[in-house]
Parts: structure tokens; C-alpha cells; sequence
């Protein structure tokens, strides 16, 4: 295989090939030379050059590194991550399923599962990931999908992707695996038997704040199946938005480094604060999920989440001191952010559910690629001045 840079900065030289160095932005609709053409056009799943909806040549560029970079044999693009789950769940559950899903997960795909799918005939069961034998107890006769995040958002806990995938390829469920926090650098769940994988392209991917876009990759056929619904729902990646995102994966494995060990001196730096209870990142030695973290991850990541002794205010009160983390419900940027997740989540779900998900005082520190003795230096700085 080759190397992740040279997958980031060659894969797509030859989709749309021209003799401009950076891609052309396509931003334009497509005509035919004759009517088989267009027809063709009009039916073939993922297409480049037919309607922007269906699809377009940075689109496709961007498809070709994700499905390198992941390793399953195709991939697509959407306007969010949102935009990516969504349609995906719609397309493989019908009315009368049954998903499972994670305790731990991002409040949008909660939301999902909590709130939309049972409104449209479709149950669901949330367990407790860190234990592979709950997923096992919550299968059903009518069990479709699993949905699993790895790390999880924003407890930063793991999921055993082998045991998963094992128990669902064995009963005939397909999976979907949420790789956002961890990059298809630090681990590629398609090599743990994951059958798609998603992104909210937004964070690392892209890398730099200005883009919100998704993808998706696994196998053509399902895949199809996903972009019928997907061109359904209309939340098309505009070409100008996907042209940023291309260029934001260029750096891919230039970023990730940096993050993986600005995030493990943070975690580090503050887990032996008086101010924190806790910190929550996989790679730390005391974690309880640690030896499956390092036996199914190569880095862990620029995301930490951090649980204050003084709860809801104390947590505020730290954001607020920061310096270099600016307050912010996105992370993955070269600029660190930080946020109060059960304030982010709340117009994502209800309070019963945030208070099931997301302790009060806990805040998620998401690490730039700025130097990391001046990261630490503000942290533990931010965490002094409100423990006093």
C-alpha cells in the first residue's frame, strides 16, 4: 500500500485529469453529446458530470483518497456528517427494524436514534459499548444495523471493532462505523470487518474550520443504496466546498502527528490536576480501555475530554480562562477549540438524555496543531486559576 501522503496528494490525479497543477474548481452544470449519454447520466450512482446533485469531478476526487485512505472500495461525499449518517441510516433500516447503537455517541446520531427513527416504525437499543457481550444482548430477529463510534463523543470511549463486526457479519447486520475522531492515520475500521465507514469531513479531514462536509465509504452496492437516499434529501456538497476539502486531506498525515501528541500532553498535563476528577483520552496508561485502544489504534488523537470537581461552573469558568482553545461546538482545525457539551447538545436532545450521555462539569479540549508546551502551559494555567 502506499503511503497516507502520497494517497492524500496523487490518488485523484487522474479523475477529471488536466495539466493544472491544483484541481479546477467545477463549478458548473454538465450537458450530453446524445441521449444514451444523458440517460446513462441520469441512473449511474455517484456519477461526475451529469447534475451536481448526482454528482461532480470534485466530488469524485474527494471520493477517490477517502475510499484509498479507508480502504473500502468506494466512497461518496455530503453536505455534513449529518448529512452522511442520516441518509445512510434511512437507506438500510426499514419501518419494523431494529438498530443498535452506542450509550456513548455524538448527540446528532443520538438524536437519530432516539428521536427520528422511532417516529418512522423503527426501534432502537442503546448499550454500553466498552462491553462487546451488550451488543450481543441487544440483537433481535429484526436487527438491521449498528451503529458504532470509536472514540466515542465526547467520553472518548472504545469500541472492540473485530468483536462487532464478527457478531454482526454472523447474524447478518450491517455495520457503520463513525471514524471521525480518530482519522483513517490512527485507525481504519473496514480492516476490523466494518462494512462503511463515515466522517464528519468538517473536523480532520478538511482540518481548517471553514468547510462542513461528510463522506462515507464501503462496498459500491451499498453504497448505491445509500446515495438514492442521499440524492433524496438534496444535501449536496457544493464543488467550491468539496475543492476546500480536497485540499485540507492534502495535509492529512502532516496534521495528524501534531494532534495525536498535542492531545496526549494535554491528557497528561491535566489528569493529575486538583481541579479535574478525570480526564477521558484512550492512550493514557491508568484508561480502562487502554490495551484495546493500542491494539486497534496507531495514534489517539487530538480530542481529550476533561470532568472539573466544581462541575457546570468550574467547567465555564475553565473555558473561559482559555487563551489558545477557542470556544467552539467543532474540533480537528489546526486551531485548538473547546467545548461544554451538555450546552452544545442540548438543542440535539432532551435533558433526560444529556444527563444520561454527558456529566455537567465535563468539557471536550480539542487540540490544534499550535506548539504543545504553550497548549499546556494555558491549560493548566486556565485549570489553576479556577481551582483557587
Amino acid at each position: 500500500m502506499r503511503g497516507k501522503s502520497t494517497v492524500t496528494v496523487h490518488t485523484d490525479r487522474e479523475i477529471h485529469s488536466s495539466r493544472a497543477v491544483a484541481p479546477p474548481i467545477y463549478q458548473t452544470a454538465f450537458s450530453a453529446d446524445d441521449a444514451v449519454t444523458f440517460a446513462t447520466g441520469a441512473v449511474e450512482p455517484r456519477g461526475a458530470d451529469f447534475y451536481t446533485r448526482f454528482g461532480n469531478p470534485n466530488h469524485a476526487q474527494v471520493a477517490a483518497v477517502v475510499a484509498e485512505l479507508e480502504g473500502p472500495e468506494a466512497a461518496m461525499v455530503t453536505a455534513s456528517g449529518m448529512a452522511a449518517v442520516t441518509p445512510a441510516v434511512l437507506a438500510l433500516v426499514s419501518a419494523g427494524d431494529h438498530v443498535i447503537g452506542q450509550k456513548s455517541t455524538y448527540g446528532g446520531t443520538a438524536s437519530v436514534l432516539l428521536n427520528l427513527l422511532p417516529r418512522l416504525g423503527v426501534s432502537t437499543t442503546l448499550v454500553d459499548q466498552t462491553d462487546p457481550e451488550e451488543f450481543a444482548k441487544a440483537l433481535t430477529a429484526r436487527t438491521r444495523l449498528i451503529l458504532v463510534e470509536t472514540p466515542s463523543s465526547p467520553l472518548m470511549q472504545i469500541t472492540d471493532l473485530r468483536a462487532v463486526a464478527d457478531l454482526a457479519r454472523a447474524h447478518g447486520v450491517l455495520t457503520l462505523a463513525d471514524n471521525t475522531f480518530a482519522t483513517p492515520l490512527n485507525q481504519r475500521p473496514a480492516d476490523f470487518g466494518m462494512d462503511v465507514v463515515w466522517h464528519s469531513a468538517t473536523k480532520y479531514l478538511n482540518g481548517h474550520s471553514d468547510v462542513s462536509a461528510g463522506v462515507l465509504a464501503g462496498p459500491a452496492e451499498i453504497l448505491d443504496r445509500i446515495w438514492d437516499t442521499s440524492l433524496l434529501t438534496g444535501a449536496t456538497l457544493g464543488p467550491i466546498d468539496a475543492w476546500l476539502l480536497l485540499r485540507g486531506m492534502r495535509t492529512l498525515a502532516l496534521r495528524v502527528p501534531r494532534h495525536n501528541d498535542n492531545g496526549l500532553a494535554l491528557a497528561e498535563a491535566l489528569s493529575s490536576h486538583p481541579a479535574v476528577a478525570r480526564v477521558h483520552y484512550p492512550s493514557l496508561a491508568a484508561a480502562a480501555q487502554h490495551r484495546l485502544a493500542v491494539d486497534q489504534m496507531q495514534g489517539f488523537g487530538g480530542v481529550l475530554s476533561v470532568e472539573f470537581t466544581g462541575g457546570y461552573e468550574m467547567a465555564d469558568a475553565f473555558l473561559s480562562r482559555l487563551r489558545y482553545s477557542r470556544r467552539s461546538a467543532s474540533l480537528g482545525g489546526v486551531e485548538s477549540l473547546a467545548v461544554h457539551p451538555a450546552s452544545m447538545w442540548a438543542g440535539m436532545l432532551n435533558d433526560d438524555q444529556i444527563t444520561d450521555a454527558v456529566p455537567a462539569g465535563l468539557v471536550r479540549l480539542a487540540a490544534g496543531t499550535a506548539d504543545t508546551a504553550d497548549l499546556v502551559d494555558d491549560a493548566l494555567a486556565a485549570a489553576d486559576a479556577v481551582s483557587i
